[in-house]
């Protein structure tokens, strides 16, 4: 029987100061600087009620800041001054400025261990504002 673990890849951390609007497919350790719930709602189907609540989280290492989007379960994961590890996240753009975000492919857990470095609080990549500009050829 063919051994199937060596056919998965380990996985390439990214830093902060490396992402751009866009992009996907990112795994971070990041430390939670601070969390913001924007959102909290709750809705019943039924016998259930569906609790909705989205959370900006400014998550860093040494490179750099961002602000996470933190949906639902992510939100009790993202309390300030814990170490997590941020898998398949991808850059959404709200209002011209990057957020990091993880959606369903993707997944956010605590790490084992707190960051051994210190977030560098001065590169913001939230606050760099872009333009979409429309390139016509021709």
């Amino acid at each position: 029987m063919a051994e199937k673990k060596s056919s998965m890849r380990k996985p390439v951390f990214a830093k902060v100061d490396q992402l751009s609007p866009g992009t996907n497919g990112h795994n971070l350790i990041v430390k939670v600087l601070s969390s913001k719930m924007v959102l909290q709602k709750g809705r019943s189907d039924g016998p259930r009620v569906h609790q909705m609540q989205i959370a900006e989280c400014l998550v860093g290492d040494e490179t750099g800041t961002i602000l996470f989007t933190a949906r639902n379960e992510q939100v009790e994961t993202m309390k300030p001054e814990t170490t997590v590890i941020l898998r398949n996240a991808k850059i959404d753009m709200f209002k011209g400025s990057m957020r990091l975000a993880v959606d369903k492919w993707g997944r956010v857990e605590a790490a084992a261990d707190p960051a051994t470095f210190t977030v560098k609080e001065d590169n913001n990549l939230s606050l760099i504002e872009y333009e979409l500009v429309n390139i016509v050829e021709g």
